[in-house]
C-alpha cells in the first residue's frame, strides 16, 4: 500500500488512478492522516451467486436447480406496458 498526499494526488490525479488500474491501494493523507483509499473495486457477483452467499439457495443441497426456475410464473409483458402496473394489477385481490 502507498501513500500518497493530497497535494501530490492533485499534481496527477491519472497517474494515480491508473496505478490503482493496475491493482495497488493507495491512501491519500492530509498533514499525516489518511482521509481516503484508493481501491481497485471488488468484482461483482451474480444474481446468482447474490443467492448463495446471503443463503436463500443452497446449490449444495439439491433443493434448486436450474430446471426449477421453470415452475416460477413468467409474464410477458409487451414493450408499451408499465410492468409495475400490470404487477400492481395481478395483486388488486390480495389486497386487504
Amino acid at each position: 500500500m502507498t501513500a500518497v498526499s493530497v497535494r501530490e494526488f492533485s499534481y496527477n490525479p491519472s497517474a494515480m488512478f491508473s496505478r490503482v488500474e493496475n491493482g495497488e491501494i493507495i491512501e491519500v493523507t492530509r498533514h499525516g492522516k489518511v482521509i481516503a483509499e484508493l481501491r481497485p473495486p471488488t468484482p461483482r457477483m451474480s444474481k446468482y451467486e447474490e443467492l448463495v452467499a446471503n443463503g436463500t439457495i443452497n446449490p449444495a443441497s439439491g433443493q434448486l436447480t436450474t430446471d426449477d426456475l421453470d415452475k416460477f410464473t413468467r409474464i410477458e409483458v409487451p414493450d408499451d406496458v408499465d410492468p409495475l402496473a400490470i404487477l400492481l394489477e395481478m395483486r388488486e385481490g390480495e389486497r386487504y
